[in-house]
């Protein structure tokens, strides 16, 4: 859980490094979070089955859609690329695969561009 809330402490920051863990827990923390608010939204009869989306679900999305660009942006920096990589993401299926492979790769070691291995200072 400190994982995500660091992750919505730095809402709007798109300079820095994330590590693979903070990446992934706020990840796996939205997919727990959207599924619950799916029920919710469900049994409110609040969701709508023509765009698989409930209000509250909607108002959740738009409330963490800063802190996923910004985490994805930090996460591209942290294995030495550009936060630009994030437009793959517009090609179907491809770009999620590539980014996904992007995602999953270890921290550049060092320093680079974009600031200290936050793993050295973690550990």
């Amino acid at each position: 859980m400190n994982w995500y809330l660091d992750v919505l402490k730095k809402y709007a920051v798109f300079n820095g490094r994330a590590r693979r863990k903070e990446y992934w827990f706020f990840a796996l923390f939205n997919v727990i979070a959207t599924i619950i608010l799916a029920f919710v939204d469900s049994a409110l009869g609040t969701f709508n089955m023509e765009t698989g989306i409930g209000i509250l679900g909607m108002i959740y999305a738009l409330a963490v859609l800063l802190p996923a660009i910004g985490v994805a942006i930090r996460r591209l920096h942290d294995t030495g690329r550009s936060g630009w990589w994030l437009l793959l993401a517009i090609l179907p299926l491809i770009g999620a695969i590539v980014l996904i492979i992007f995602f999953v790769q270890d921290s550049a070691p060092g320093e680079n561009e974009y600031g200290a291995n936050p793993k050295g200072a973690a550990v």
